[in-house]
């Protein structure tokens, strides 16, 4: 799956022919009106005479699939002149799993789409109908067949803390959404946001999301096994937007940094099965990747106090050492040794 700058366009509910409980695109991705061709190309236009080449194109808030096709191809055609200056590399789109057929999927490949994000959000039909999904368990399965058959890349999406859900079955979701073997997944926390079903029942007492804390520490399990398994995980939590961060969030888990507290508490919780395993002095020193020092620390240095007072360890230093990312290196009083997030 190609690693590049990604520009996003939102076409918010537009396609979908059911109201999930949950969700509110128009907030959750903070755009009002779905975009139109010619505003992508205008912004595309803008970046012309910049140095940077290689961006990836994306179709989010939808489901691009589901939009008539005439309305897809006025997007996608909008995109074709910056293929051939090489401003533009590949184009993803996001849909619902029941919105995959060979038409649209040959449609998809002449324009230049190269992944699929498809939002599952659970492998549980009974968590699927009480959040009025409009689709089962089996049109995941076999949306994700026909795109592989294609060669597209699949991007999947789960939710944890749904109406119906339990911390058993989100593990079990991600244990199938592994066994499907898709390029990436995302994981979406449910949030409450205002103007939706979800909203309304919990309001009524009927919903009660999972704490943050519950949430982290959930979401800890579910990355470490696609991690274990090789498969990245694009995003945890949903984008901040003003309208989120403001007031229309009003429970679950949101935090503008929901993925890093996820990340910390993977480093904390493999530091504290290293220590729980050793007997250390009172100072200690951990070594980690340079790009992941801080998520040893935590925030507000929070694994560091955690550590310090499970273990009685009165100094624990963090640096950055030659290590691969997700492990950890423990030096004290000479000795040393390593884990594996």
């Amino acid at each position: 799956m190609p690693n590049n700058h990604v520009i996003p366009f939102f076409i918010p509910h537009v396609g979908c022919p059911h109201q999930c409980v949950f969700c509110n695109q128009v907030k959750i991705s903070g755009a009002i009106q779905p975009v139109k061709g010619e505003e992508i190309a205008q912004k595309l236009e803008a970046l012309q005479n910049g140095k940077r080449r290689g961006y990836e194109v994306a179709f989010y808030g939808g489901s691009f699939t589901a939009i008539p096709s005439e309305q897809q191809e006025e997007l996608l055609k909008a995109v074709q002149p910056y293929f051939q200056s090489g401003l533009v590399c590949s184009i993803r789109v996001s849909t619902r799993p029941d919105a995959i057929n060979q038409e649209c999927l040959c449609l998809l490949r002449e324009y230049g789409v190269e992944t699929v994000e498809l939002g599952a959000q659970s492998l549980h039909n009974y968590v699927l109908q009480t959040c009025k999904r409009g689709h089962t368990k089996e049109d995941i399965l076999n949306g994700v067949a026909q795109l592989h058959e294609r060669k597209f890349s699949v991007v999947l999406q789960m939710m944890t803390g749904l109406p119906g859900d339990t911390d058993q079955m989100a593990m079990e979701t991600a244990e199938e959404i592994l066994a499907l073997a898709p390029e990436g997944v995302r994981i979406y926390p449910t949030v409450v946001v205002r103007g939706t079903e979800l909203f309304d029942r919990y309001k009524s007492g009927t919903y009660t999301p999972p704490t943050l804390t519950q949430t982290v520490q959930l979401c800890a399990q579910i990355y470490r096994k696609f991690l274990h398994a090789g498969i990245p995980v694009l995003r945890v939590g949903l984008q901040p937007t003003q309208e989120l961060t403001n007031g229309e969030a009003v429970a679950g888990a949101y935090h503008p940094a929901l993925g890093q507290l996820v990340q910390s508490e993977i480093f904390f919780q493999a530091a504290d099965a290293l220590l729980a395993q050793m007997q250390v002095g009172k100072e200690i020193v951990l070594g980690v990747h340079f790009k992941q020092v801080s998520l040893m620390v935590g925030q507000r240095r929070v694994n560091i106090q955690k550590l310090s007072a499970r273990h009685g360890i009165s100094k624990i230093g963090v640096q950055a050492e030659a290590v691969e990312p997700w492990e950890i290196c423990l030096h004290s009083e000479g000795r040393i040794a390593r884990i594996k997030c």
